[in-house]
Formats: structure tokens, sequence, C-alpha cells
């Protein structure tokens, strides 16, 4: 018998695997991604609409907003010039 086992029982029965090995640990984790990515995903149709209406508001307010600075700009840099 090993010294470990006589003397200390308790600290190994703490440390030890609880039968599984490192091996079975691994390939359980693969196999659970692998799980994951089967599942059938379902989307609504109203949130993707929702959010290409919101996208596309956004673009719009950056195009006015740019358009806006832009024009400003040519206005004060032809003040200045004339």
């Amino acid at each position: 018998m090993k010294f470990a086992n006589l003397k200390n029982s308790w600290f190994n029965m703490g440390v030890k695997n609880t039968g599984i090995n490192l091996k079975n640990k691994i390939i359980s984790s693969f196999q659970e991604k692998d799980k994951l990515e089967n599942k059938i995903r379902s989307t609504d149709v109203n949130v993707l609409l929702n959010r290409v209406r919101n996208n596309q508001k956004t673009e719009s307010r950056k195009k006015l907003y740019f358009s806006a600075v832009a024009s400003t700009g040519l206005i004060l840099f032809g003040l200045i010039i004339f």
C-alpha cells in the first residue's frame, strides 16, 4: 500500500476524480458543442422587420446629419472666400 492511501485517505477522497477521467471530460465537452449546433433556431419575422426599419431610420438620420454638416461647411467656406 502507498503511504498516501494510509496516512491521508481523507485528503485523497476529496482530490480524487470521481469516476470521470480526463479523456471522457474532453470528449463530453465536444459532444455538448455538437448538440448545441444541431438545434434548430427559429426566428420571428416581426423582430427582423423591426430591426430593418430601425437600421433604415438610423441610416437616413446619419445621411441627413452629414448633408446638413456638408452644406453648412460649404456655405461658411463660400462666405469666407467671397
